[in-house]
């Protein structure tokens, strides 16, 4: 299996089955409760991991928290460590409505403090990292492949505009990013430090997080197009800058986009997970991931949603169809659009070809992978097919009491059976 990776900008290949494959995926930070866009990165990774298991591989999945932030004091002055417990939780609740599972571990930034501070102290022992007025910054100057995952490669383009504040008179260069923040007036979480009472910058949580689940080097690192400057870029630097190897193959899912724009909260573009999901329904919003290829931006609306929608319906009604026998090779064909680059765009196709033809087993189990089951009536007509096929063997053998059983245990699962000169095919009662 190969994936696409932003830092080499060509399709890795994967460790032959069983791997192991570690992934790290960025979660969001708490603040409030997540929009639909910040789920793709989520349903990704759990499709993924369901798919590498599929495919035989040992797969370990962690995705995190980023509960302590210059957002979450923003949002919730004096009180942001309740407010990030609170959408800590509405974060779980709300992606367990999509029926995938959780990831194998889900650390939160307040929980991994001690791993942060320890890895700090390294960077500063190596020389890349220095103290000032109680922060702590990285030496970007010390590390000369910086900006190789964003292309950004000159002085100007990879100044920091870090999506927390930070004191520029304190760097000795403009590109350097805090590891480390001295607490500030009204701020109510703070760790006691080396350096002071303060807490973490934003990047360096992220490096600790992934080394204490997943050891130094690990397969995959995940996360949307826009974490690729500054933070991925800045977690490669501590990582390696530490001696880590970290991550081998980084996966960056393209942007939702709503009226042509980014979906962000700082926009207030934004349609709430929960309510898409009360809206159209898990399966609907599943179908809707999986109408573009994972790095590719995706557009949300209501036609969209509308299109999705009239997907799953057509899976819904896929009992209806005459059946055929598939051939040997048909599963073949979604494992070669999910391991080149798990192009759910493609599988998606082939889902539907499978509908079409009457392919139930496939149908069945490549609808699985994603996380979407037939409802039961399509269950019914599963083994209602099963019935149909036996009688047609029965027809053929002239056997024809056994056939008119079995014509009557058909009609129990709600379906007729109809003779046509090409074969026979269920129909609603």
């Amino acid at each position: 299996m190969r994936l696409y990776s932003t830092l080499q900008r060509a399709k890795v290949e994967l460790p032959e089955p069983p791997g192991p494959i570690r992934m790290y995926f960025c979660g969001p930070t708490v603040y409030q409760r997540i929009h639909i866009g910040n789920a793709r990165p989520f349903v990704v990774s759990m499709w993924l991991r369901r798919w590498l298991e599929q495919r035989g591989y040992r797969v370990t999945l962690v995705e995190n928290i980023t509960d302590v932030n210059d957002k979450i004091y923003l949002a919730a002055p004096g009180d942001s460590a309740r407010l990030a417990a609170d959408a800590s939780h509405w974060y779980v609740e709300d992606t367990d409505l999509l029926g995938l599972g959780r990831p194998d571990h889900e650390p939160k930034a307040t929980e991994t403090v001690p791993e942060i501070v320890s890895l700090i102290e390294e960077l500063v022992e190596r020389g890349l990292a220095y103290p000032a007025g109680g922060d702590v910054y990285f030496r970007v100057a010390r590390f000369p492949t910086y900006g190789a995952l964003s292309g950004r490669l000159d002085a100007e383009s990879t100044r920091n505009p870090s999506e927390e504040q930070e004191l520029g008179e304190l760097k000795e260069d403009p590109r350097d990013f805090a590891l480390w923040k001295a607490r500030k007036e009204g701020e109510d979480t703070s760790w006691e430090s080396p350096w002071g009472w303060g807490r973490p910058g934003w990047h360096i949580e992220c490096s600790a997080m992934a080394e204490k689940f997943l050891g130094p080097a690990f397969e995959i690192h995940g996360g949307g197009l826009d974490l690729v400057f500054p933070h991925h870029e800045n977690e490669i630097a501590q990582s390696r800058g530490a001696g880590r190897e970290f991550a081998k193959v980084w996966m960056h899912n393209g942007m939702l986009r709503l009226a042509g724009e980014k979906m962000s909260k700082s926009l207030g573009n934004i349609v709430p997970l929960r309510e898409a999901l009360e809206r159209w329904g898990k399966e609907t919003v599943l179908v809707f991931f999986m109408t573009a290829h994972w790095s590719k931006p995706l557009e949300f609306s209501d036609d969209t949603m509308a299109q999705a929608n009239a997907q799953w319906i057509g899976f819904q009604g896929a009992f209806r169809v005459a059946r055929q026998e598939p051939g040997m090779d048909e599963w073949a064909r979604l494992v070669t659009a999910l391991d080149d680059d798990f192009n759910t765009a493609e599988a998606l196709a082939v889902l539907h070809d499978w509908r079409a033809r009457g392919y139930w087993y496939l149908l069945d189990q490549g609808l699985e992978v994603f996380g979407l089951a037939l409802p039961p009536m399509a269950g019914a007509g599963l083994e209602a097919d099963r019935l149909r096929r036996e009688r047609d063997d029965a027809r053929r053998n002239k056997e024809w009491v056994k056939a008119d059983e079995l014509r009557e245990q058909i009609r129990r699962h709600g379906v007729d059976v109809v003779d046509e000169p090409s074969g026979s095919r269920l129909v609603p009662l």
